[in-house]
């Protein structure tokens, strides 16, 4: 047996970006919560992500996190994996946060690229090299330029992954970037997952090498998305795909998280689409486009 540095490949497949219901007094919504948890674990979703961008992750409380996580591990059983998106563009917060955490019955960390204050890839290297030293969880790194302003390069993953392949597991790639799965895929083992961070690009990216998806659709039809990472390569994955063009272009339109709590109120799936501010409730005229093409996915069998 040939002898590899790197642990078995970690949160590999569908892992749902999981929204957080609240009710219209802006409190957390535990029944919708519940009900949501229940359909992507009997959907066979390999994992779930807890706040991340989808969450409402920057307006909620640490005693919420704490209890939304003990609602979610109570749904999902004992056994499921369970990831916490916890990221900030303050090391030090971080690695205070991340010390928290560690008591935290999770499986794993999602963590995003330092945002706003724009740092030096030398600087990207820093912030996660005192997060893999400070958290006992494995960390996917989380790359989303749009979002953070500025872009972690492949060279930096692979020095990351190198240096700390215990904790460096993953990467959730949503840069945009052309052809940047195929140089991660190059670049890093076999046994580092790379997952795609954009509903609409998952199917084009598993073809160049990602090995699955941190998926927000995944919350309304989670079986569908399910189907298509894993027969990624053939035509039922295409005619899924293709199925929910209509909704990848709806659900990201006014923004997420709004896009997709409009939906998934619309499909009576939670109470109400309150979201925390700043962020507020998409437009009538979107809300209306959504809902034909909700009867459209109805008819073919979403789920």
């Amino acid at each position: 047996m040939v002898y590899s540095p790197f642990p078995p490949a970690q949160f590999m497949g569908l892992g749902v970006a999981l929204v957080t219901p609240f009710l219209v007094d802006g409190q957390v919504d535990y029944q919708s919560l519940g009900a949501i948890v229940r359909n992507i674990v009997a959907s066979k979703a390999d994992f779930i992500v807890v706040f991340g961008t989808t969450g409402e992750s920057p307006v909620v409380t640490r005693e919420e996190v704490e209890k939304v996580l003990s609602a979610v591990r109570r749904e999902a059983g004992p056994n499921y994996p369970i990831v916490l998106g916890l990221g900030d563009n303050s090391t030090q917060r971080l690695i205070e946060r991340l010390s928290l955490a560690n008591s935290y019955d999770i499986q794993g960390i999602l963590s995003v690229v330092p945002y706003y204050n724009k740092p030096s890839q030398e600087g990207i290297y820093q912030h996660f090299a005192a997060a893999a030293q400070t958290s006992d969880k494995p960390i996917i790194l989380y790359n989303i330029r749009g979002r953070t302003g500025v872009d972690m390069d492949p060279d930096t993953v692979l020095r990351l992954r190198n240096n700390f392949p215990d904790k460096i597991v993953a990467i959730k790639e949503a840069s945009g970037i052309e052809e940047r799965v195929t140089k991660l895929a190059s670049l890093l083992d076999p046994a580092f997952t790379i997952l795609s961070g954009d509903d609409h690009s998952t199917l084009e990216l598993i073809h160049q090498g990602a090995n699955g998806a941190v998926s927000v659709v995944a919350n309304a039809y989670p079986a569908w998305t399910k189907e298509l990472i894993d027969l990624a390569g053939s035509e039922r994955a295409v005619e899924i795909d293709n199925a929910f063009a209509a909704c990848y272009r709806l659900l990201f339109d006014e923004g997420n998280p709004a896009g997709i709590k409009e939906w998934l109120y619309k499909m009576q799936l939670i109470n109400t689409p309150t979201l925390r501010l700043p962020l507020t409730r998409v437009s009538d005229k979107l809300s209306q486009k959504m809902e034909q093409s909700i009867d459209t996915l109805m008819k073919l069998g979403a789920h």
